[in-house]
């Protein structure tokens, strides 16, 4: 029997094609998670440049995931789609449209704690725990 070490942190990867703003948005947020937040089992975020994603479980089309492997020697991931950036930037302006997907990011986040917490994954906590999240982000810069 061997001891496995399981690798910890947050790590934030992106797909050619995500435009470089939200890229730098994103890495920035990650970077700050980093300090702010231990992540206890490796958690890769997967930005991709699509306006939507499936869900593997559900095979319904969605901005964002997250899988919760059942056997926790597994690390888990989440995928956010960013290709809207554009519409949302002409609709919101920059600031509300990095936000949203920053929020998308935090969401997922939250439901990675509840997975680590061996709770069931709940939406309006996650919800709660994203915008917790995004309000102390907030505060440390002026845009996002």
């Amino acid at each position: 029997m061997t001891d496995e070490v399981l690798r910890n942190g947050l790590r934030v990867r992106c797909e050619q094609g995500v435009h470089l703003e939200v890229r730098r948005a994103c890495l920035e947020f990650g970077k700050w998670m980093r300090k702010e937040f231990d992540f206890p089992i490796r958690v890769v975020v997967y930005l991709k440049k699509d306006y939507q994603i499936k869900n593997i479980t559900t095979k319904e089309l969605v901005s964002a995931t997250f899988f919760a492997p059942y056997d926790k020697t597994q690390e888990p991931y989440i995928r956010i789609a960013t290709g809207d950036y554009l519409e949302l930037l002409e609709e919101l302006g920059q600031d509300n449209a990095l936000a949203s997907i920053l929020g998308s990011i935090a969401h997922e986040v939250g439901h990675y704690y509840q997975w680590v917490d061996n709770k069931d994954l709940d939406e309006d906590e996650a919800e709660d725990y994203g915008e917790y999240m995004l309000d102390l982000y907030a505060q440390t810069r002026e845009h996002p």
